[in-house]
């Protein structure tokens, strides 16, 4: 089948990957503008984007995908269908008929469950023991058309965000050649989703990966899991953020010393443990403003936290 790809970050990567290794032939791929990242804040392109050209592919970058520049190159390019991952923009009704199997979009959840943006962040950070992906037709409705395929996969008790992702979209991607295989044959066809299970999974913003050290150990290790490495989970100390990489959740604070209340701090010769509503958790790497990233016990000796302070108060 000629196909348009739609995808921009490194987890649409292995899906192009496959479809260039597939009999189908891959006519452009459509990805979003360069952004600015790093300290310069210099522009970078999508490393969708940097893979098609490595391929020799041509590539769209439109401002939006209602540009009508942008339907015009599909009109004449007459892809038979335009598989999407990850691309970071809804398509907008004019173009969902145009191809003649619409766009099917690679999701990484077993839908009806977390629809949106961020369905591996929530998964995670819900506790879902499974996850999956899904091959479904786009429609108007935020993630609602009939699903063509899935895969499940199991989420690991240290799994962080990126770990999860890194997964399905390798597993992903054979789904998603699969479907369009199937599609171009005639053998498969969408079934509509449940209307049980449905739940969201809105984009996470900084604020969502704030530490509320009042809650128990294991929700504090599923929050900064899940906002690992976007948007990041962070803390205050002494009227700062502090940014927490992966913690260790301890059922309760083992050593026969005072439980340690929400967001108290202790530190010994080899851990660094933080109080929270229910049992403690013991910190990883830390990253406080201007700062690398660096271990607890480093951060510790350097900012030795006195008894009475407490982390995010």
């Amino acid at each position: 089948m000629r196909v348009v790809f739609a995808g921009t970050p490194e987890a649409a990567v292995p899906s192009l990957a496959a479809l260039l290794a597939s009999t189908h032939e891959v006519l452009g791929v459509i990805t979003r503008p360069d952004a600015r990242s790093g300290r310069g804040r210099t522009l970078h392109p999508s490393p969708v984007r940097v893979a098609a050209e490595e391929a020799g592919i041509p590539v769209l970058t439109p401002a939006s995908a209602r540009d009508p520049e942008l339907r015009e190159t599909l009109a004449e390019w007459a892809p038979g269908a335009c598989p999407v991952v990850a691309y970071g923009a809804l398509i907008p009704p004019a173009l969902l008929d145009l191809p003649a199997h619409g766009w099917i979009n690679l999701h990484f959840s077993l839908l009806p469950a977390w629809r949106g943006a961020a369905p591996v962040q929530h998964a995670i950070i819900a506790g879902d023991e499974v996850t999956g992906a899904s091959t479904f037709l786009i429609e108007e409705g935020l993630d609602t058309g009939p699903v063509f395929g899935t895969l499940t996969e199991t989420i690991r008790p240290t799994d962080t965000a990126q770990d999860l992702l890194d997964r399905l979209s390798e597993a992903g991607a054979g789904l998603l050649v699969a479907t369009l295989d199937g599609l171009a044959t005639g053998q498969l066809t969408g079934r509509p989703q449940p209307a049980d299970g449905i739940s969201l999974a809105p984009k996470l913003e900084v604020a969502d990966g704030r530490l509320d050290w009042h809650r128990p150990a294991y929700a504090v290790d599923r929050l900064v899991r899940g906002c690992t490495p976007a948007p990041g989970a962070w803390t205050t100390f002494r009227g700062e953020r502090l940014k927490v990489h992966p913690v260790r959740p301890l059922a309760v604070d083992a050593d026969d010393a005072a439980p340690l209340l929400p967001g108290q701090v202790r530190v010994d010769k080899r851990s660094v443990r933080v109080g929270t509503g229910a049992g403690a958790v013991e910190l990883g790497d830390v990253q406080a403003p201007g700062k690398r990233v660096m271990a607890a016990l480093d951060w510790a000796r350097g900012a030795r936290p006195g008894p009475e302070e407490v982390l995010g108060g």
